[in-house]
């Protein structure tokens, strides 16, 4: 039989604990954070872990065991499709306790108890990897407005308005299409007006 938990209980009863305990539970897994008294935090935590352990391998039986404690059939089917397989290869430490300021009104202390977030080394990587898109210059040969071979500045085709590079470098399709619409206008009007 496990060893009752010393000293006062939250709520005053062991019932009234147990529902304050399923429904922050319920909380953190529906907001992914939540903020209440470090003692509660503290005595969530293990209690939320357990759950999530549950959640990693998706039985009958485990489902039916924390239906029990989560009874909103939206936050069992998260738990179990989304934070459950997000936490399959960790092996524990599924929540994070912050101390913040204490509460107002009593100035009793308060903690934010969250949910890890796995954040993988590719994708911290990914966006440093990301080099700049090269400039590229339009290589068609300048044609001024009367269609005749001249004095014409080229384009600099650098990305977006702002500055900054697009993701993927214009095709020779499109390079040749704008080319062809800067080089003949006049068709553009007709086609518009007919």
């Amino acid at each position: 039989m496990p060893t009752p938990t010393k000293g006062a209980r939250l709520g005053g009863s062991p019932a009234h604990q147990r529902l304050i305990l399923a429904n922050l539970a319920q909380s953190l897994f529906e907001h992914g954070r939540i903020t209440t008294t470090e003692a509660k935090a503290r005595r969530l935590r293990p209690y939320a872990e357990h759950l999530i352990t549950k959640a990693k391998n998706d039985t009958v039986a485990n489902r039916r065991q924390v239906v029990k404690v989560i009874r909103d059939k939206g936050v069992l089917h998260t738990l179990f499709t989304e934070i459950g397989p997000a936490m399959a290869t960790r092996p524990g430490g599924y929540t994070r306790i912050t101390k913040i300021a204490p509460r107002k009104g009593d100035n009793a202390p308060m903690a934010v108890i969250e949910i890890v977030e796995e954040k993988s080394f590719a994708a911290q990587a990914a966006p440093k990897a990301a080099a700049p898109a090269p400039v590229v210059e339009d290589e068609t040969p300048a044609v001024n407005a009367e269609g005749e071979p001249g004095d014409v500045e080229t384009d600099v085709v650098a990305g977006t308005p702002d500055g900054n590079a697009e993701a993927e470098p214009a095709t020779t399709e499109e390079v040749e299409a704008a080319a062809e619409a800067v080089a003949d206008p006049e068709a553009d009007s007709e086609s518009k007006d007919a």
